[in-house]
């Protein structure tokens, strides 16, 4: 019998139904790219592959004993934070986290299919992520649109600078030194405009995936837009950024690696039903075999 060899990921989110959003799709991509999926549920989906039908939300205590009882019989390699659906979870899962330091933590947490909060409740949770789990962040992974949404929790908080209509330059160069200097390593925010950050001309129907560190602009990856309409691209690229950290990569190398999983995993995407396109996470494994 031979010991456990691939590494170990421990995966925070929903529970997708469909497949295409949550743990189970990370766990399709761990495995695909050679890692071991283990999963701590925050919340049940109703859901197709269209849309989200309703939610329950899993107790806090539950959520951190899953996850507990598998950290106190295993070693994670890495770890992923998804969907949250409430504060007591956001403060249940950074004090988990908290315990394991030297692991690489990714932390997607707009990257999900959970219908939107109220106004309040989104803005408290907002809060919370900001201050409990980026401080703890090797890398966070976040839209522009997003990161200007996040972004509300501080200027409105009197953190200074002006509310966000359009999210320039300028102003998203800002944000991002703000959660860089919360403690968070590295922060990836995709859908930029392609040359934005480099000041080049962009090239048409192209939109750019942009990896800011203490120096500044590390990567600026243009990729063609592809038409969809998809669900859990997000997902699929986070999922593979920790799976490629958790076997060893450095940041910027996992960034490039796991954008051209994803863009291939979407040029290979599948529609199951009536609703969107979900990222084939094994079309690599599946070309390979074609091949012989």
């Amino acid at each position: 019998m031979q010991n456990q060899t691939s590494p170990l990921i421990l995966s925070f989110g929903a529970a997708d139904p469909a497949g295409a959003t949550g743990v189970q799709a990370d766990l399709a991509v761990f495995s695909a790219l050679s890692c071991t999926g283990l999963a701590a549920t925050t919340a049940l989906l109703i859901s197709d592959s269209a849309r989200v039908e309703d939610l329950q939300d899993i107790d806090p205590d539950w959520v951190a004993d899953q996850a507990r009882v598998v950290l106190e019989d295993m070693t994670m390699a890495a770890f992923k934070v998804g969907a949250i659906t409430n504060i007591e979870q956001v403060a249940a899962i950074a004090e988990i986290l908290s315990d394991y330091p030297d692991a690489p933590l990714i932390l997607d947490p707009f990257s999900s299919r959970l219908p939107a909060l109220p106004d309040d409740d989104a803005e408290e949770l907002l809060t919370a992520i900001r201050q409990l789990l980026v401080p703890q962040a090797t890398l966070l992974m976040l839209s522009q649109v997003e990161l200007g949404r996040l972004a509300e929790t501080w200027r409105e908080g009197g953190e200074g600078g002006e509310n966000i209509d359009g999210h320039g330059a300028d102003t998203l160069e800002s944000d991002v030194e703000h959660l860089l200097a919360l403690g968070c390593e590295f922060v990836l925010v995709t859908g930029t405009p392609a040359g934005g950050a480099t000041g080049d001309a962009a090239a048409p129907n192209t939109l750019a995936n942009t990896l800011y560190g203490a120096d500044g602009v590390i990567l600026h990856d243009a990729w063609q837009h592809l038409a969809g309409p998809f669900i859990g691209a997000g997902g699929t690229l986070s999922a593979a950024l920790t799976a490629f950290m958790a076997r060893g990569a450095d940041v910027p190398e996992a960034a490039a690696a796991a954008q051209e999983y994803t863009v291939g995993a979407l040029a290979h995407a599948q529609r199951y039903g009536m609703g969107k396109f979900v990222p084939n996470r094994f079309f690599h494994l599946q070309s390979a075999a074609d091949m012989q």
